[in-house]
């Protein structure tokens, strides 16, 4: 449903509630349910989120470079800011950000991509790169910076740290399930919680004993959520985490979750040792062995890596 359309149908809602005398308060009561509806289809990021989970705008996309004018080409601006690739608002030498033009700035902000995944920098919305795009990943960006360039970056190795360099300032954390979080996803997040702690040689992890009493809160949510990264349904962004020391993880529902290695499903454990990473500072890495690396596949089990633990030793101590 476009805005417009939305608009007609709230319109019509209310004029049939009046033709059939509907109480005041009950006029006001589908108001105030459509009217988030509407303000939620004019979010940016809740439209990156959604285009980049179902893929179908990138793919009519390959092939596209600087010069084209192909209609889309303005979510494929929304989808690089989103993960840190540019930023139009700030940038006065960028034209409008609905333009479906794909100008020079876009062109850059392709190559950018493309170098930090390793692949051909050609600048032009390649097969591969596509490819990667259309993967399901974690939902916090790749850059702490709009620009082009890793000099204003915090980084080691392959590894970075979120702006700023937030850390914990104690050992020993603890974490907590929301209510409606699944009891059979707990385990692999206990194990994912003793991986860390048995690698890091810094941190103690322990099961709080209420969820509201946890450092750390882990919760299953839909869409969105009211924390401004809203989710966009299976495929796509399957969790996210937020930086020392906010605390909370979430996993998005609408996923397809499982424990081990089971064909198109998503590894609980494998993402929650991800997510755990961020919810400790760290930032995504570039080595695609590491389990900070951005992207995940279904099917498939990961683990740390000695690029996870030397950043975290780099970012605490050893």
């Amino acid at each position: 449903m476009n805005l417009v359309k939305a608009s007609q149908h709230l319109y019509l809602v209310v004029e049939m509630a009046s033709k059939l005398v509907l109480p005041f308060s009950c006029i006001l009561f589908l108001a105030s349910f459509m009217l988030p509806v509407l303000s939620h289809l004019q979010d940016p990021h809740l439209l990156a989120n959604t285009r980049s989970g179902n893929g179908g705008f990138l793919k009519a996309m390959q092939g596209c470079r600087k010069g084209d004018t192909v209609k889309g080409i303005r979510n494929l601006k929304l989808y690089l800011a989103h993960y840190g690739y540019l930023n139009y608002q700030k940038n006065p030498n960028v034209t409008d950000l609905e333009e479906d033009h794909f100008d020079e700035e876009l062109e850059a902000a392709v190559k950018s991509y493309q170098v930090y995944y390793h692949l051909n920098a050609t600048g032009t919305l390649d097969g591969s790169t596509v490819s990667q795009m259309v993967m399901p990943r974690c939902g916090y960006h790749d850059k702490e910076t709009h620009q082009h360039t890793h000099s204003s970056l915090h980084i080691v190795s392959r590894y970075q740290f979120f702006p700023g360099s937030p850390k914990w300032t104690r050992r020993q954390l603890t974490y907590g399930f929301g209510p409606l979080f699944p009891t059979q996803f707990i385990p692999p997040v206990d194990q994912a919680f003793g991986k860390w702690d048995a690698a890091s040689g810094y941190f103690t992890f322990s099961r709080a004993t209420s969820y509201e009493g946890a450092d750390l809160k882990i919760t299953f949510e839909r869409v969105d959520h009211r924390d401004g990264s809203p989710f966009d349904g299976s495929g796509g962004v399957l969790a996210h985490a937020f930086s020392p020391q906010d605390g909370r993880l979430h996993f998005d529902a609408d996923e397809r979750w499982a424990i081990g290695a089971v064909p198109n499903a998503f590894d609980m454990e494998s993402v929650a040792l991800h997510e755990i990473g961020h919810l400790l500072g760290l930032g995504h890495s570039q080595f695609q062995s590491a389990i900070m690396w951005s992207s995940f596949s279904a099917g498939v089990t990961k683990g740390l890596s000695s690029d996870d633990i030397e950043g975290l030793r780099a970012l605490y101590g050893s």
